[in-house]
């Protein structure tokens, strides 16, 4: 049996260039070769999957397909695209009223073994609602943003954006600036980023934030408020799972208007909340999401696929499968990075 290369995750500093069998197909099944994975923030989130190690992780994933099954009618060998890692059942409580992201069997399903191999197995389920056909003019590379751009869309959407609306971006990675970026094209009127980091500030103005504010100097919800002309922001975004910024989103939207928390926090944390002064004083809406269904990722594609959304520019590393764990360390250390790429084939 063929055997093909694969960065094993033991934990973030301990990433091994391993092989392992290439996955056999079944008559339902396609077998996709790898040509870019992007690594995501959730990747190393190490409390989080340190229990089930070791195992390959990788689920921005893009690629060509090199074998299809016999019941296999819709693709074909040579066809590039990207694919769904979890996909829903479509027929559940959850999906029944539109909220895939939370179905069981979204939570169960996943291709084998993950995005950071030379090749990926995709399960039946996969196959059948969670493959996205690329266009030639879109890149591999740009194709491993169809599945973070889809949750960020999700996310939006769930926090009801509108044109003209003051924004507040709490933390610049990669999921704070495609929020960022997605905010311009939906109309905000003022988008103002925080960071740590010089490098993220940076990033944030060259995608589209308005205004900047360093989480490391003075106080935010006062700089919002000078900014804005008095005003709270609209939306808040939380990019960031810092129980500091989560305290700095709530005190920093305006009243009627919404905070989404978008990032995990380490494991066990809580905040105190103002049930008067959030909820029945100021009719604050707080909202939380994960993931993103099936018309995210096709309007994700569309708008990278029209250059609405660019996703090329925020690349920063590509890098060989035996340098997977030197991009673990990028992500991890969150210094001057943005978005690393894995590319299995080089």
């Amino acid at each position: 049996m063929q055997n093909m290369r694969v960065a094993m995750y033991y934990s973030n500093q301990d990433v091994r260039l391993e092989e392992m069998p290439v996955p056999e197909i079944s008559s339902e099944e396609i077998l996709l070769k790898v040509e870019a994975s992007g690594i995501c923030g959730s990747d190393v989130m190490e409390w989080y999957r340190i229990h089930r190690v070791p195992l390959v992780l990788g689920h921005e994933v893009a690629g060509t397909i090199v074998r299809v099954g016999d019941s296999v009618k819709k693709y074909k060998v040579g066809d590039r695209i990207a694919v769904s890692h979890h996909v829903p059942c479509n027929a559940c409580h959850y999906c029944m009223r539109g909220h895939q992201t939370v179905c069981n069997t979204l939570r169960t399903t996943n291709f084998d073994p993950g995005g950071f191999a030379e090749f990926v197995r995709l399960p039946a389920i996969n196959v059948d609602r969670g493959i996205y056909p690329l266009p030639d003019h879109v890149s591999f590379e740009e194709a491993t943003f169809i599945e973070p751009a889809a949750c960020v869309l999700r996310g939006q959407r769930l926090a009801r954006i509108q044109p003209g609306q003051k924004v507040l971006v709490i933390g610049s990675g990669i999921a704070g600036l495609l929020h960022i970026h997605l905010a311009r094209v939906s109309g905000a009127s003022m988008i103002i980023a925080t960071d740590i980091s010089e490098y993220r500030l940076n990033a944030a103005r060259q995608f589209g934030a308005d205004a900047v504010i360093s989480a490391k100097k003075g106080n935010i919800p006062e700089r919002v408020r000078e900014i804005n002309h008095g005003y709270l922001s609209d939306l808040v975004i939380v990019c960031t799972g810092a129980p500091l910024a989560i305290l700095q989103a709530l005190n920093s939207v305006e009243r009627c208007g919404t905070v989404l928390f978008f990032a995990p926090t380490d494991k066990g944390i809580t905040i105190p909340l103002s049930i008067n002064e959030l909820f029945w004083r100021n009719e604050i809406s707080l909202v939380s999401s994960y993931a993103g269904d099936f018309r995210d990722h096709m309007t994700a594609l569309e708008l990278i696929s029209t250059g609405r959304l660019q996703v090329r520019e925020m690349i920063t590393h590509r890098l060989k499968l035996s340098e997977t764990g030197l991009g673990f360390q990028l992500v991890t250390m969150a210094q001057d990075s943005i978005k690393v790429i894995i590319e299995p084939q080089r």
